[in-house]
């Protein structure tokens, strides 16, 4: 619908360019055009199509599509900028539009029929070779939006492969304070999206000596256990989880705390790095299967996988072999039921109240130190013993 409007007037932009180009997944599709947004959205809606002002102010309306959402950007210039936000005007010109956008590699556009534009001139050589480059002066790009200090270590851990550009690194380690003027929540967005990458561990390396990580994660000050986490990871050939790796460079629970308010991370992800940081159950590789499921019973999977992954870095990787079993104990096993209700207590003759838990509580801790027996009348016999040591 908008190609159709003006030939050569919309063009597919940044990511989805950028991983076609590299055979890589494309998450998500952004298209820039020359058309403002008030024709797009006519346009859209002409087609049938939803349009949503989600970006209006800066050219952006997402247009939807059998339930799949599209950002059409109008091109674009900055007008002015204070390092957080810009203001910016609509142009048809590609080069003004590609001039102030990050990285060169992100700056590639194509047509509908797959032809490539590479305004920079260099983001096709860039992607090929596995190259992070600003647009243009690395200091300026930087002072539009300090998050792209960020985005800068971002993009070498899933993208990078020539070393870090020396101009853009230098320029990073610069103007690093800057990164203490942006909102806590695109911070957080973009640390997740670092972590989120097969293989950060040169990128976390690179962000820590150039004293990023010191302004944007100061409570991360357990290095040791993060880099071994990492290196763990790239050796193993092991999927990480963002979240893990955060909780590897904390010290204790109260670090976590400390960054949950910080960075305002939701209440799931606070009680996440809480429990993968949490005592009360030891940690070794040669737990044997009860252990392992007494453990798993009373963490969750997720918290039980989260500390066995921290201790097994902090022993810089040994032991292997053991602790790969308890991974795959962890994955194998499902949680069960316990097979006692409050209505069969009362029935065992407890009165409706407080110590229809207690009793529950009791039988309950017998059944996981018994290995989780499902044998009805061994439960029956515990529970007329409780009942009976409670009267």
């Amino acid at each position: 619908a908008l190609e159709g409007a003006r030939p050569g007037g919309s063009r597919f932009v940044g990511g989805c360019v950028r991983n076609a180009l590299l055979g890589l997944a494309i998450d998500d599709i952004d298209i820039a055009t020359q058309l403002t947004p008030d024709q797009v959205t006519a346009l859209a809606r002409k087609a049938g199509f939803g349009a949503i002002p989600t970006g209006i102010e800066h050219g952006t309306v997402t247009v939807i599509v059998e339930r799949k959402a599209f950002e059409v950007t109008t091109l674009r210039r900055d007008v002015s900028t204070d390092g957080r936000r810009a203001i910016v005007a609509f142009t048809e010109d590609w080069a003004e539009d590609s001039a102030r956008r990050d990285f060169r590699l992100n700056a590639l556009y194509a047509s509908p029929d797959g032809e490539v534009f590479d305004p920079t001139g260099g983001g096709l050589d860039d992607a090929r070779a596995g190259r992070v480059m600003f647009v243009g002066d690395p200091e300026s790009r930087i002072g539009e939006d300090f998050l792209r200090i960020l985005r800068f270590f971002r993009f070498n851990a899933w993208y990078g492969r020539a070393g870090m550009d020396a101009a853009g690194l230098a320029a990073c380690v610069k103007l690093r304070d800057g990164l203490r003027t942006l909102s806590a929540e695109r911070v957080w967005m973009e640390l997740k999206k670092l972590f989120r990458a097969e293989r950060p561990l040169g990128a976390y390396r690179a962000m820590a000596e150039a004293g990023v990580g010191g302004v944007v994660l100061p409570e991360a000050a357990n290095h040791r256990r993060l880099a071994g986490l990492l290196a763990l990871e790239q050796e193993m050939l092991l999927a990480g989880d963002p979240l893990t790796r955060v909780a590897a460079g904390l010290e204790d629970q109260a670090g976590a705390l400390a960054l949950a308010v910080r960075l305002k991370l939701s209440n799931g992800e606070r009680e996440r790095l809480l429990a993968a940081l949490g005592a009360g159950e030891r940690m070794v590789s040669y737990l044997s299967p009860r252990e392992v499921r007494r453990a798993l019973y009373r963490l969750g999977r997720e918290a039980f996988t989260d500390r066995v992954m921290l201790q097994w870095a902090e022993e810089n990787g040994a032991k292997a072999a053991q602790w790969r079993a308890l991974l795959a104990l962890a994955q194998a096993w499902e949680r069960p039921k316990l097979p006692l209700s409050g209505d069969e207590v009362m029935a065992a003759g407890v009165a409706a109240g407080p110590k229809v838990g207690d009793v529950l509580r009791e039988v309950e801790a017998w059944w996981i130190d018994s290995d989780f027996p499902d044998d009805r009348l061994s439960i029956a016999e515990r529970l007329k013993a409780v009942v009976q040591g409670l009267s």
